[in-house]
């Protein structure tokens, strides 16, 4: 580029170049991309409407920025993405500490530095990818850290008495002069830290073991905070949350669609995997509804959140379950079925905070429960509702179905059948063929059999089969086989 080839400041000065703010910076380009209809935050899905144009808000009014949220929902990248929106380039006296703007620079060494050698002071140039700086909150984190402190090697190495302020070693935020800079978790920050940071946020200045240095630092503040972390770890103390122009509430997808893409995105699945696993749009939709239905679920804590992550490493263990079982039986490529969702539940407990009644439970119950709610809640989009109290004698599109298991001996799906030996198991019940050509008439060939087995984990969660899971398999009987079988 042209400006990168600009080395002193007098060269930088016939440039023509303006300083201007990070803020600004952010802000100017933001209305470039509005103007020009480009999307600066992509691959963020499900917040068109609600958290991005308030976050577009919140730049253009040039605020410091609080991302309030539950687990997974994309503060941090929101604030990540940001970059995108700053200079590609922009120039800093060379040899700074904190990034001096040539044109207006704060530091002792920048303003001798260019009252020594005027417009011949070299100058370099960061690229905005190196003006971002993140710092997760943990108790450890000091106010050395963060804002600075007086180095005794530096005041013994240049024989400075500690009264001058060439002895401070500049903290993580002075360093990040013109950059935008991210505290994660903010409330896990002890109180006394966040006090630190109440003159950089309203009054520019810092202060450092009695020195008090005005350096109008040129910062974009993002925070990003867990409401759950305001009663179990800490809180932002009010006086910081005042200094914080805009917060900003983020939120979990509002429908399957949006979860589905969002699983999509972030999956990170082997290139074998997506080329030979086959995934039903119904199972898409089963991994989506367990993450709705955990945020429901009376037995986990819905301050703590369920986080999307979950749907995204259920999805990675299911085709794992199903790549597995076609290895084992020699299959050169497979279609995901709904007994692969056993392999979904380690993904699965190790997501969710357990409230007491689910701890008593355990974790697999819960788990399972979760599966067997979405399968309840999906079914009646793809087949008949199934009411709870039924006329005696009244007759339902399920009778032929229900009677086929009434008459025989009941009917086993083993985990590790081959895809032909599993398809011909599924063609002995043909009452299920009809009901997949009666209200699925449109399906995919290669989703039928999903749906055969869906139909079958349906009426077990509707008590009008049962199901009984051993280590080899599944075994589907009347309701009231296993009793009968004394299993």
């Amino acid at each position: 580029m042209k400006k990168i080839q600009i080395k002193t400041l007098g060269d930088l000065k016939k440039s023509g170049y303006q300083s201007k703010t990070i803020k600004d910076e952010l802000r100017e380009n933001l209305i470039s991309n509005i103007k020009e209809k480009k999307t600066t935050f992509e691959g963020i899905h499900g917040y068109e409407h609600t958290v991005i144009p308030e976050l577009e808000r919140a730049i253009l009014s040039k605020h410091n920025i609080n991302l309030l949220g539950l687990r997974g929902q994309a503060k941090t990248r929101l604030a990540r993405m940001m970059i995108i929106l700053l200079d590609e380039y922009i120039p800093y006296v060379e040899g700074s500490e904190i990034n001096d703007d040539p044109l207006k620079p704060i530091s002792r060494y920048a303003v001798e530095l260019i009252k020594e050698k005027g417009d011949d002071t070299p100058i370099a140039w960061i690229h905005r990818s190196e003006r971002f700086v993140e710092k997760l909150a943990t108790p450890d984190v000091t106010v050395a850290d963060i804002i600075g402190d007086v180095d005794p090697i530096k005041a013994a190495n240049l024989k400075l008495s500690y009264a001058d302020d060439r002895v401070i070693h500049y903290g993580m935020i002075p360093r990040a002069n013109r950059c935008i800079f991210v505290i994660n978790e903010l409330p896990d920050l002890q109180a006394r830290i966040q006090v630190a940071l109440f003159n950089i946020l309203q009054e520019g200045d810092i202060q450092i073991r009695g020195f008090k240095l005005r350096l109008p630092l040129d910062m974009q503040f993002v925070f990003t905070a867990n409401p759950e972390d305001y009663t179990n770890r800490g809180s932002i103390v009010t006086p910081l949350k005042d200094r914080i122009g805009s917060q900003i509430l983020t939120h979990y997808p509002n429908t399957t669609e949006i979860a589905k893409t969002i699983t999509n995105q972030e999956s990170r699945l082997d290139d074998r995997q997506k080329s030979t696993i086959y995934v039903p749009e119904l199972a898409k939709d089963l991994i989506e509804q367990i993450s709705f239905e955990a945020r429901e679920s009376e037995f986990i804590d819905v301050k703590s959140g369920v986080s999307a992550r979950m749907s995204i490493t259920a999805f990675e263990n299911l085709l794992s379950t199903s790549e597995r079982r076609a290895l084992i039986s020699g299959d050169e490529s497979t279609t995901v079925r709904l007994s692969d969702f056993i392999g979904v539940i380690p993904a699965i407990t190790g997501k969710v905070e357990l409230v007491y009644e689910g701890e008593q439970e355990g974790a697999d119950f819960v788990a399972q429960n979760l599966l067997d709610n979405a399968i309840k809640t999906l079914f009646p989009k793809y087949f008949p509702k199934i009411e709870k109290l039924q006329k005696q004698d009244e007759e339902t599109p399920y009778d032929d179905l229900i009677s086929w298991f009434f008459n025989g001996d009941g009917f086993e799906l083993l985990d590790d059948y081959d895809d032909v030996t599993y398809q011909s198991k599924l063609d002995e019940v043909k009452p299920l063929d009809s009901l997949i050509a009666d209200y699925q008439p449109d399906i995919d060939p290669k989703d039928v059999y999903f749906e055969k087995e869906f139909i079958l984990w349906g009426l077990v969660q509707f008590k009008k089969l049962s199901k009984y899971r051993y280590s080899e398999g599944l075994q589907f009987q009347d309701p009231y086989g296993s009793y009968i079988s004394g299993l």
